[in-house]
């Protein structure tokens, strides 16, 4: 039952998050931090599928995982692929909503967070460079949410630089509403 439980959660946050991608995210050229916002670098420079290329990338990433954070590695692995195929097969409907870009892009923000924050509470995840900033914050003893953060910075100030001005400010919209929804999402109620 658990596992059934967990791969409804798996399929679920990434369906979310491949809706938030396509249908708010691609039309305006917006990112998101990490290694999904890398994907679409790859995707708006080269036309690659952003899935296919999420899954290039983080093989880097996963074996580092394997050798010195197996648990990540178990479960984010299945996280990652279903989000990453579930992009590329949710592609085909990127333009299905017209919208104003800044509301397209808080409603990206909403749908990735709210996707993430569902498969964080029954701890998986899509991997990523959630495990990169792990293992600097072990080496270093840097915040491991701020080396996630800086990050996340580095990835859409490239994209700001490679692409427009303006798809520096709507990825900034997104990936602050992307951490508030996950953060809301997964916090804990603590009880009076």
């Amino acid at each position: 039952m658990f596992f059934i439980r967990k791969g409804l959660v798996i399929v679920i946050g990434s369906l979310l998050l491949a809706m938030g991608i396509n249908f708010f995210l691609v039309p305006y050229r917006v990112l998101d931090g990490g290694i999904i916002g890398i994907g679409l670098i790859v995707k708006y420079l080269w036309g690659v599928n952003a899935g296919f290329a999420i899954i290039i990338l983080s093989v880097p990433i996963f074996i580092l995982a394997w050798f010195k954070y197996k648990d990540y590695f178990y479960n984010s692995l299945h996280g990652m692929l279903v989000s990453s195929i579930l992009i590329d097969v949710v592609k085909p409907f990127d333009a299905l909503l017209p919208i104003d870009a800044a509301l397209s892009s808080i409603l990206g923000g909403l749908f990735v967070g709210l996707g993430i924050g569902i498969m964080l509470k029954f701890r998986t995840s899509t991997g990523g460079t959630d495990l990169l900033a792990q293992f600097l914050s072990d080496k270093t003893g840097v915040n491991v949410g701020i080396l996630i953060f800086i990050i996340d910075f580095i990835v859409i100030i490239m994209g700001g630089f490679l692409f427009s001005t303006e798809t520096l400010l709507l990825s900034i919209i997104t990936i602050l509403t992307v951490g508030l929804t996950t953060s809301l999402f997964t916090r804990r109620i603590v009880e009076v």
